[in-house]
């Protein structure tokens, strides 16, 4: 068997247990009750305050800036270079390349550099502030030593060893089309694209689930207006019927 066969079945796998997996979370996530009003005060009187609150949550993380603007910082940049990362990475998914993926492309570096420097300072947190480290498990560590191999690989395929892109593009775009086509031998790759599918496999069982857990989150997605609005689970609700 192959290397870009195995590739193959274990992306096709990866992809399989990672679209399943944060799905069925988001749906238990969904069923859970919240038969209580408990928004983090002082919390927004309407729904529409509320949904409001909960965008600069998901895009300014609001409430760590208010808590540790340093751990903000760190956070905010890890998450805003990893977004743009996987936005440069679609080249490799979409032909021809749409002009607002191409816009990327010459800034790769300092996205690669950012995410990889703000995950250094995130585990750097973990290890040295003391309240933190008490609270940090192992599964803590995994991840952030995962995402860290991910940014470093990659960016010694983009800066020290080069591979062939192009064939790594007709790669994806083959799997895309249920046909397998030649991959580089490179171990580099290899090791980058082994850690991108075990990072797709693990993240629906992880704390990394915490990005659309948010949205169900009732201390961010409640309004405050307890005495306006009785608030009743939908399982309460049925039983007053």
């Amino acid at each position: 068997m192959t290397a870009a066969a195995i590739f193959a079945a274990l992306y096709y796998a990866a992809a399989a247990v990672l679209v399943a997996g944060v799905a069925a979370r988001i749906v238990a996530y969904a069923r859970t009750p919240a038969p209580l009003k408990i928004p983090t005060t002082p919390a927004p009187l309407t729904k529409g305050g509320a949904a409001l609150r909960l965008a600069r949550e998901v895009v300014l993380f609001e409430s760590l800036f208010k808590a540790s603007l340093l751990t903000w910082l760190f956070g905010w940049a890890f998450h805003g270079a990893l977004a743009l990362v996987l936005l440069r990475h679609l080249r490799y998914f979409t032909q021809p390349v749409p002009a607002w993926v191409a816009l990327v492309q010459p800034y790769a570096l300092y996205f690669g550099l950012a995410m990889a420097a703000s995950l250094v300072a995130l585990w750097a947190r973990r290890v040295l502030v003391d309240r933190v480290r008490y609270i940090s498990t192992p599964s803590d560590h995994l991840m952030l030593a995962l995402l860290l191999a991910i940014a470093v690989t990659g960016l010694a395929m983009k800066n020290l060893a080069h591979t062939d892109v192009v064939a790594v593009k007709s790669y994806f775009l083959g799997l895309l089309a249920l046909e397998i086509r030649p991959l580089p031998s490179d171990a580099l790759l290899a090791i980058h694209l082994a850690l991108v599918a075990a990072l797709a496999i693990v993240f629906p069982f992880s704390k990394l689930m915490h990005a659309p857990g948010l949205f169900f989150s009732p201390t961010r997605n409640q309004p405050d207006n307890p005495r306006e609005a009785r608030h009743l689970a939908p399982w309460a609700a049925e039983l007053e019927r």
